[in-house]
């Protein structure tokens, strides 16, 4: 049964009526199979999808890895590296990104929360986002509203024959 249904779906698929000509199985049981296979299908948990694009790493692993590769040189460096799937440019970001966050550390509060500064930073940021967002709407609308005049001076010109003399280049 397996295998009939098979023959019927996929590239290359053999009609029901076809197959039982050949196979000597009615074409309603055949179509009644096809049926019954494709709600089995519809049933079925969708199967797990990998990730599309690079790995996403945690801290915790990017902590293990640079733990792991620090000393390293040479032929054992590379084979961390293949192991672990990194290339050395990315090792050597998470390397300056750390270091970056341990030479900052007095610097933040506790906890990853913002300080006083970087509050006031964040508010001015989106206060002109906004700004900036109030003024695209602004600008779309006034485009929105040329373009009308645009078509309508064009369809006024086209069904009265004005000279092209009057209307503006």
């Amino acid at each position: 049964m397996m295998q009939m249904v098979k023959r019927m779906v996929g590239p290359g698929a053999v009609s029901a009526a076809a197959l039982a000509r050949q196979v000597g199985v009615s074409q309603p049981t055949l179509s009644q199979w096809l049926r019954e296979a494709n709600k089995l299908a519809a049933m079925a948990p969708p199967p797990e999808e990998k990730p599309v694009g690079p790995k996403k790493w945690t801290p915790e692993e990017k902590l293990r890895v640079l733990a792991g590769a620090h000393g390293l040189a040479g032929e054992a460096l590379g084979a961390l590296l293949r192991r672990e799937g990194l290339h050395e440019g990315q090792l050597e970001e998470w390397r300056a990104a750390a270091a970056g966050a341990l030479s900052q550390g007095t610097k933040e509060a506790p906890s990853g929360a913002l300080t006083a500064g970087q509050r006031r930073r964040l508010a001015v940021s989106e206060k002109r986002v906004k700004e900036l967002e109030r003024e695209l709407r602004r600008k779309e609308k006034a485009l929105a509203e040329a373009a009308a005049l645009l078509v309508l001076e064009k369809n006024y010109a086209g069904k009265y024959l004005l000279p092209s003399s009057v209307l503006p280049p």
